[in-house]
């Protein structure tokens, strides 16, 4: 799969997006109610105004969208003839701006519950993305996830078509990023690194974009954590969320994600924290079949030693997981987040049914398999 987006990065970038719009006529902005607020954001929108002739701006998008709630963006949209759609935001609002930049080409043919039923589209309109985040890599994925309310857990609309043309990495969006969205966020880039890193469907060039993207995350993300300022540490997030969402679209997420699903879509935990909490059991449940690969991953690390063998590079990659979770001050448990046991049949079920996730797990894995880490996080 080809990522030909035009990729704008680096502190000051976001004063350079003016030549994006030359020539346009109307825009779609999609954010979200907080991050339409943030100053460079509001300078970002005063530059789309000053170069078009309608901006269109829905700051609706809450997190975790539903199907439903992208029904009522639509509805809201009634700008016809979209030049360009802007998706400002996390994860949840650039995977509605992906979808918005499909449905906005008009086609009686081509509608969300199309989609949602496995349509692929052929068309859509210009889109630029800006993450305000780094963890989704959206940016550099063709998926929009989305919950489903009624069947408790979530669906990827999936399609190379919803590549943006545009990606703007621009660290001084992330400077008032709250430290828990970071830590959240930030887990969600490693996990979707080094689950792509083991999937049994990696090549070569995922696994390209993985060591990239594990190298800039293992020496940044505790500084972005500690130092909300620091723009280089917040940039090489960024550009590790990039790599992670590129991995994707090269290989797949596989155990974490589809076990975090059911969390998010049933007790909507944020995706980041469902993530974290599962990091380190999924990988110590996958650690045998990956020994060589966890050690290329653990060599990545700033303190890594070289004196170890493979076997105890890997144990103490999945350590390290384990480590930086708690560091983060992320959640370990599911009590932390009032699940409790009684619910883990009903979360194996919905786990064990994410078939496109499942079958990239690097080893043979069962319901009861699934049933054993829950338990373990119990």
């Amino acid at each position: 799969m080809n990522i030909n987006s035009t990729i704008i990065s680096g502190a000051g970038a976001a004063n350079e997006l003016q030549y994006i719009f030359q020539g346009m006529k109307r825009t779609l902005v999609i954010t979200d109610s907080n991050v339409v607020r943030l100053s460079p954001v509001q300078k970002i929108v005063e530059q789309i105004q000053s170069c078009v002739q309608e901006c269109l701006i829905i700051d609706t998008v809450p997190p975790e969208p539903s199907h439903q709630n992208v029904a009522e963006i639509l509805k809201q949209t009634s700008i016809n003839g979209v030049d360009i759609v802007v998706g400002i935001g996390g994860g949840s609002v650039l995977d509605v701006a992906k979808l918005m930049s499909l449905l906005c080409v008009n086609d009686p043919n081509v509608s969300l519950d199309t989609l949602l039923a496995g349509q692929k589209p052929t068309t859509k309109v210009k889109s630029l993305l800006i993450p305000t985040t780094a963890g989704t890599g959206s940016e550099a994925t063709p998926n929009a996830i989305l919950a489903i309310p009624e069947k408790e857990t979530k669906v990827g609309i999936i399609s190379p078509v919803m590549l943006p043309d545009y990606v703007a990495l621009l660290p001084e969006l992330t400077v008032t990023m709250p430290s828990h969205i970071l830590a959240s966020t930030g887990i969600d880039a490693l996990c979707h690194l080094i689950e792509c890193f083991t999937s049994n469907v990696a090549n070569p060039v995922s696994d390209n974009y993985a060591l990239i993207g594990m190298k800039k995350l293992f020496a940044s993300i505790e500084t972005a954590f500690d130092e909300p300022s620091n723009l280089e540490a917040k940039l090489n997030m960024l550009w590790a969320s990039y790599y992670g969402g590129a991995a994707i679209a090269h290989a797949g997420t596989h155990l974490v994600h589809a076990m975090s699903y059911p969390l998010g879509g049933k007790y909507h935990i944020p995706h980041g924290v469902a993530n974290a909490i599962l990091l380190a059991p999924c990988m110590r449940f996958i650690r045998e079949c990956v020994v060589d690969k966890f050690a290329q991953v653990y060599d990545l690390l700033p303190n890594a030693e070289s004196n170890l063998t493979n076997e105890d590079k890997s144990i103490a990659l999945v350590n390290y997981f384990d480590d930086l979770v708690c560091k983060l001050k992320l959640p370990t448990k599911l009590s932390e987040l009032n699940i409790y046991p009684d619910e883990i049949p009903s979360l194996t079920k919905a786990a064990f049914d994410v078939h496109r996730l499942i079958k990239n797990v690097p080893m043979q894995i069962d319901a009861a398999g699934i049933n054993q880490i829950y338990s373990n996080i119990a």
